[in-house]
């Protein structure tokens, strides 16, 4: 990259910065159209400056982070009770990324109610205030004995506001917090009825995107019970828990490319965010929302979310790579079926989770019921798709798709050629020493000239690097070992297949786990190479030219793909 590049890079990214802090939003993708030769890189640095600031507050509780910009404003509450408009604000009960929340009492009707209003009101742009009426009606649309009702929707003294449904009782995070975890069929009841709720929203075309314990109220607290009956939703002795969702302030329409939010932010709170959303993918569907569900009974089996860091970055990280520890690790008195609803919540790709949260809540209320689920891994088919999916580095393989094609061609021209040499009998090691010492080492320089010029180096991009030096360094040794152990040239090539299928096992790890299925026909390779051994390496150049071609096809495409629907975007 040219200095002259750099340089332009960090004027844009200075000024979206400057645009966030000033309150405005920071429209990522209209600086990228404005200049797509910076695009892709543009992306990059401005979700690495949001990491960044995450990581660089340690202070801000991982269940309080709506987004990075959630840190950015704080206020010091006025002065309490005071006049609102037809309201007399009582106190705060609740502060987060976008609002603040206050109990109050409606004058007019003389009842209590919520009044949540956008946080730092003064500094708020239109662009603000619009999004945030957008959102109130958005949930005022909403009609849900579970969701907290929205009664209305206004503005006072030029301040937009929501008067909502008052929940005086503990939200399900303090519960779990003073209490530990509940009982798996209280759990399955309660997270049954929260999922009804996410289901009613998503019909409505609503998805909420930051669903947690600590916006899940409990109306009714302690304040019931019943007993266990064969015909009880819950079979459940004890106290009633009233679950009510609340905070639609990251919501996202289904029906709209626009979100709820400001555009490029990273939004929803790491250790409930799903895989997609950690990734900063902006086609976030209800599957997202499934995911926070099944993260948010796991809490409430085991007292502690599926993915927890010191430090925000790092939770998303784990979010991104790691699986879950089991609930029965945790807490044995987790059944294996209410295991499986969980897990089945919390898989990184979006099609082997629930189809719906109506779904989830059908399996989480037989389940409560004692009833047969609906839940099970799929065969051979759900085996298949956790070997072999993508992990979230797989996206960096668009910028090696032609390149990998050219290696394959390299690949195959240079066995191609030792093959001949040793049908023509030239014997000597100095021979096949230079064509894979000079040859190897010279097109790998080139190789990665060309990625590099193609734009920045990201750290796997690196990794990967050193995993195909290695494979290299293995191969020219082979040559070594063969002359200074008086074997014949080419005695021991199998095991450059079998170096080769070592590359693709760490590829199918790091990347994706179709490389799995490289690794292995380069491992039979080897086994084959040893039983023909007058066509050997012309064998394995076939092979490994194709571990390399067809990948290499499959994201060439996908990145021709990609630069289509930007353009069109």
């Amino acid at each position: 990259m040219t200095p002259d590049r750099d340089e332009q890079l960090a004027v844009l990214i200075e000024r979206l910065a400057g645009d966030h802090a000033s309150g405005h939003a920071a429209d990522v993708d209209a600086v990228a159209r404005a200049h797509p030769e910076l695009a892709d890189e543009l992306r990059e640095l401005w979700a690495v400056a949001q990491f960044a600031h995450m990581a660089r507050t340690p202070s801000l509780a991982p269940d309080d982070t709506h987004s990075f910009a959630a840190a950015l404003t704080e206020s010091a509450p006025s002065a309490l009770p005071r006049t609102f408009g037809d309201f007399e604000l009582l106190e705060e009960v609740g502060r987060g990324g976008m609002g603040v929340v206050y109990k109050a009492r409606q004058l007019s009707l003389n009842r209590t109610v919520a009044i949540k209003m956008v946080r730092e009101a003064h500094l708020a742009t239109d662009a603000d205030r619009a999004r945030f009426r957008t959102e109130a009606e958005a949930a005022a649309k909403l009609k849900h004995p579970n969701i907290v009702t929205v009664y209305e929707v206004g503005t006072a003294g030029g301040q937009a506001y929501l008067c909502m449904e008052f929940v005086g009782g503990r939200t399900l995070a303090e519960k779990v917090r003073a209490d530990g975890p509940l009982p798996p069929r209280a759990a399955a009841h309660l997270v049954a009825q929260i999922a009804r709720a996410v289901a009613s929203a998503h019909d409505a075309g609503i998805i909420h995107r930051d669903l947690k314990p600590s916006n899940i109220l409990l109306a009714l607290d302690d304040a019931m019970t019943v007993e266990p009956s064969g015909s009880s939703a819950s079979g459940l002795r004890g106290p009633i828990l009233q679950p009510k969702v609340s905070d639609f302030g990251l919501a996202k329409r289904t029906d709209s490319t626009d979100s709820l939010t400001r555009t490029g932010a990273i939004v929803g709170t790491p250790s409930y965010m799903s895989p997609e959303q950690a990734a900063g993918r902006k086609d976030i569907t209800p599957a997202a929302d499934v995911y926070a569900l099944g993260a948010i009974l796991y809490e409430l089996l085991t007292g502690r979310p599926p993915f927890q860091a010191a430090h925000p970055v790092d939770t998303l990280l784990l979010v991104l790579e790691q699986e879950p520890v089991p609930p029965r690790d945790l807490n044995p008195t987790v059944d294996r079926e209410l295991e499986m609803i969980c897990l089945k919540c919390l898989q990184k790709p979006a099609d082997l989770r629930y189809p719906s949260a109506a779904a989830l809540a059908a399996d989480l209320e037989a389940h409560a019921a004692g009833r047969p689920v609906n839940a099970a891994p799929s065969g051979l088919r759900f085996f298949l798709a956790r070997v072999f999916r993508e992990t979230h580095h797989a996206d960096v393989l668009e910028n090696w798709g032609k390149l990998w094609m050219w290696h394959s061609a390299m690949i195959f021209l240079l066995c191609l050629l030792s093959q001949v040499m040793k049908w023509t009998n030239l014997d000597h090691h100095l021979w096949y020493m230079s064509v894979w010492s000079v040859g190897l080492v010279a097109w790998g320089a080139v190789l990665w000239q060309l990625r590099k010029a193609a734009g920045p180096v990201l750290f796997v991009e690196r990794q990967i690097a050193h995993a195909w030096a290695a494979g290299v360094m293995a191969s020219i040794s082979m040559f070594w070992i063969e002359w200074l152990g008086n074997l014949p040239a080419l005695t021991l090539s199998p095991a450059v297949a079998v170096a080769a299928g070592m590359v693709m096992t760490f590829k199918a790890g790091l990347l994706s786990g179709r490389f799995y299925i490289w690794a292995a026909a380069n491992f039979v390779t080897a086994v084959v190479m040893s039983v023909v051994p007058q066509a050997n390496v012309l064998l394995f150049g076939v092979v490994s030219a194709l571990s390399f071609f067809v990948p290499g096809l499959k994201y060439y495409r996908q990145r021709a793909e990609s630069l289509a629907r930007r353009a069109a975007a």
